[in-house]
């Protein structure tokens, strides 16, 4: 039985980098304690297992020694108020695919005459807040008043991707790695992120959150794309984030799905201030942080009962269940992963001869012939 040569730090690297401990491998690998102090080394078979096992390509294995990885966009995210240090290689992947499916759509929207989207890269992080919020309503083509007509935050979200994905932009909700639901996003280390692109502009949404949260997630997202500034967030409403472009960006989508005037309007002062977030939060479809953090920048709270009531709603929040389950509908759930526009288009493009099914598969995250037909079925391409 040959064995190969690795480096034990790579082993070492490699488990770490999917956050798992010696022990949590050595059920699956009982020599493994062994591979990673120098004592034995592992055979091909094995090496190849382990890779799958902590999600690396296993070319990373025979190198002399750990790569420096780190994310392909801007990082936007801190956490107590200190740069994030290591990506996860859930979050890593999910990047990795959505750039694959970006990539692959500038490509059809070039061979099919899409025009370039000129709200792409249209506005600067000096603008003026409102104006562009304003901007953004009109060019999707939304409002306070239609939404507060919707019954929940689950339609609101879905009438927003909607919106977006008539305008032009890519909009992909997953609460996973691709289509492995053993791969689970965690919400902690991101909210979301944006892929700045003329053609292809690209925003990808962690379901594993709330739906208010996912509300503000991608209006954010939204908002950056408007900047032209790719780069993943870990938007949390009602903080003031350090970078920059990230406040920006917080106060441009706060304006877009509450706006203070109509914020003011809406406040009953005669409602206990508990009861009222939550009204408000409905009204808006938002969350309560965002209804608080609004009541805020209108005047309406001081900044200590700002920090009082934050603190306890927070408290009440994280005691909930977030907002995404498994099951449901199998080809409502693939348009919501892939975006229902990027699939209509590789769905098209398969039939049509332009793209390889196996490609088209990869893509969509599908392994039958006879879901990808069915698939095709339920979003109109195909009758």
């Amino acid at each position: 039985m040959s064995r190969i040569a690795v480096n034990p730090s790579l082993l070492s690297w490699a488990r770490e980098r999917a956050g798992l401990d010696t022990l949590a491998l050595t059920g699956r690998f009982p020599k493994f304690p062994e591979w990673e102090q120098g004592a034995l080394q592992p055979t091909l078979r094995q090496l190849e297992t382990f890779a799958h096992v902590v999600h690396v390509p296993i070319g990373f294995l025979f190198l002399p020694e750990p790569p420096e990885e780190s994310l392909p966009v801007p990082d936007f995210r801190t956490m107590a108020d200190r740069q994030v240090a290591r990506p996860s290689p859930d979050l890593l992947d999910t990047l990795y695919l959505c750039q694959q499916r970006q990539d692959w759509f500038r490509d059809y929207a070039r061979l099919h005459g899409l025009p370039k989207l000129d709200f792409v890269n249209s506005v600067r992080p000096q603008d003026d807040v409102v104006r562009v919020a304003e901007s953004i309503r009109q060019t999707l083509g939304v409002s306070v008043t239609a939404r507060a007509q919707l019954s929940t935050w689950t339609d609101a979200l879905r009438q927003l991707i909607s919106k977006a994905e008539d305008a032009g932009v890519l909009v992909m909700a997953s609460s996973i790695v691709g289509s492995n639901s053993h791969r689970k996003l965690d919400v902690e280390e991101f909210r979301g992120f944006a892929l700045a692109d003329d053609l292809a502009p690209l925003v990808f949404i962690n379901a594993a959150d709330s739906k208010a949260a996912q509300m503000f997630t991608l209006a954010h997202e939204l908002v950056h794309l408007w900047v032209g500034e790719s780069g993943v967030s870990d938007v949390e409403a009602g903080r003031v984030p350090q970078q920059r472009v990230e406040r920006w960006c917080n106060a441009v989508a706060a304006e877009l799905l509450a706006p203070l005037d109509a914020m003011r309007a809406e406040f009953h002062a005669d409602v206990a201030m508990a009861e009222e977030i939550q009204r408000l939060a409905r009204v808006f479809k938002v969350s309560s942080l965002v209804a608080l953090r609004r009541l805020y920048d209108a005047d309406i709270i001081t900044e200590e009962t700002l920090w009082s009531l934050y603190r306890d709603e927070l408290a009440r929040l994280r005691t909930l269940d977030r907002g995404v389950t498994g099951g449901g509908d199998f080809y409502r759930t693939l348009g919501a992963r892939t975006g229902k526009r990027f699939a209509r288009a590789v769905l098209s493009s398969a039939l049509e001869g332009q793209t390889l099914f196996q490609d088209a598969f990869r893509m969509l995250g599908v392994r039958k012939t006879s879901t990808f037909y069915e698939a095709a079925r339920e979003m109109g391409v195909m009758v």
